[in-house]
């Protein structure tokens, strides 16, 4: 069947799930205030850092019993600076459902070496049975699954009367997606994903749990400076007040100065989760009335509104090989970005053949209308060529 080329574009056809779109109305004259060619560590320098751990904390409603740091790495950097400080004095629970969560797992059992470590896991699309989760370990999990499209349905299911630390990588959900402060010991997130920031910093939330852990615990192995929470025995207090590390880029700094105003600015967390929410909606609605694709996630309630996954569950599709699947799926996406309908939106290498789709809070809904005809037109176009 012959669809035709739909019309109409959308105005911002960037769908990456990271980086991810900037704000609507960004410019480069937003960077105008930079506080460039100076030291960090200067007074003005210093303020701009401690004005992005301020404004997180305000959008977010983080409370004031936990610390906010910007570390280096992005939340890859973040989450091994938990890893790397906080484990070891007691068994770990490492969840993994999707790629980022497989690389913890990697990082406690391999590289760490942690007796006492479990690992709970499952295929895309599904969640572990979360009422398996043993609490006298600590538990290593992401909030959203990134590349799988699946997350947690809430905190419900963490104990109040926890053993051990949550350590959560929330990079695709902080900002987009409601976090329980109360449940969380350690948060982590980077800027690019849900403001369209730039890469390389990361955030790291520590609730009183936390950092009660620090400074009871040592840990046995050698930890990289990057990772050094501590200081001569004590919690690194300067790190919380913005004083960096290593080296952080003022330019950067800017971008998310700018990106945490314009949330402000538009009604904070529930404005920038609403903005997620209908956009993901705009592919609920597109799934619901299509016959060859579907959610990679199984579950409603698991199913991620920013880093939507999607399945192609045509039937001569799913006959296809592995191999043949993702030429078919790269063939879509290169005819996509060639009529610049849509950029990056193939699913992650690691994931089955599919679509992925990002809606976090920079990403206008009309857009995402605008690309699903598209979608249809590549769909259509790609398998005339190919059957």
């Amino acid at each position: 069947m012959t669809v035709l080329k739909p019309a109409t574009r959308p105005a911002r056809p960037q769908f990456s799930s990271g980086p991810c779109v900037k704000r609507p109305g960004w410019k480069l004259d937003a960077l105008a205030d930079a506080f460039i060619g100076r030291s960090h560590r200067a007074k003005d320098g210093l303020a701009k850092l401690a004005e992005v751990i301020d404004l997180s904390r305000a959008v977010l409603g983080v409370p004031d019993t936990h610390r906010i740091a910007i570390v280096p790495g992005s939340d890859t950097g973040a989450v091994e600076m938990a890893l790397w400080t906080l484990l070891g004095e007691r068994g770990v629970d490492c969840l993994a459902w999707e790629t980022f969560g497989g690389n913890w797992v990697t990082d406690v059992d391999s590289v760490l070496k942690l007796a006492g470590a479990r690992v709970v896991k499952a295929p895309f699309g599904s969640l572990p049975d979360l009422s398996t989760v043993d609490w006298s370990h600590d538990v290593v999990f992401t909030w959203n699954g990134t590349t799988s499209g699946v997350r947690v349905p809430d905190g419900d299911w963490i104990p109040d009367d926890r053993a051990g630390l949550s350590i959560c990588d929330a990079t695709s959900a902080a900002f987009a997606m409601e976090l329980p402060w109360d449940k969380l010991d350690v948060t982590t997130w980077s800027w690019q994903k849900v403001l369209g920031g730039e890469a390389a910093h990361g955030m790291i939330v520590l609730g009183p749990r936390a950092v009660e852990r620090l400074q009871r615990h040592t840990p046995s192995w050698p930890v990289p400076k990057v990772f050094r929470l501590m200081n001569k025995g004590k919690l690194s207090e300067d790190l919380f007040a913005g004083n960096t590390i290593n080296t952080p880029s003022m330019l950067c700094v800017e971008d998310q100065i700018d990106a945490l105003r314009w949330a402000q600015s538009i009604g904070g967390l529930p404005a920038l989760m609403a903005r997620s929410r209908a956009s993901c909606a705009a592919l609920e609605r597109w799934v619901a009335a299509t016959d060859w694709v579907d959610f990679l996630a199984e579950r409603t309630d698991t199913r991620s509104s920013t880093s939507v996954c999607l399945k192609i569950v045509d039937p001569w599709f799913s006959a296809l090989p592995l191999a043949e699947g993702w030429a078919f799926i790269q063939r879509m996406c290169a005819l996509l970005e060639q009529e610049g309908a849509a950029f990056d939106i193939a699913a992650y290498r690691d994931a089955p053949p599919g679509l992925r789709i990002w809606c976090g809070a920079t990403v206008d809904a009309a857009d995402v209308e605008a690309l699903t005809p598209w979608l249809d037109w590549a769909w259509a176009t790609v398998k005339q060529a190919s059957a």
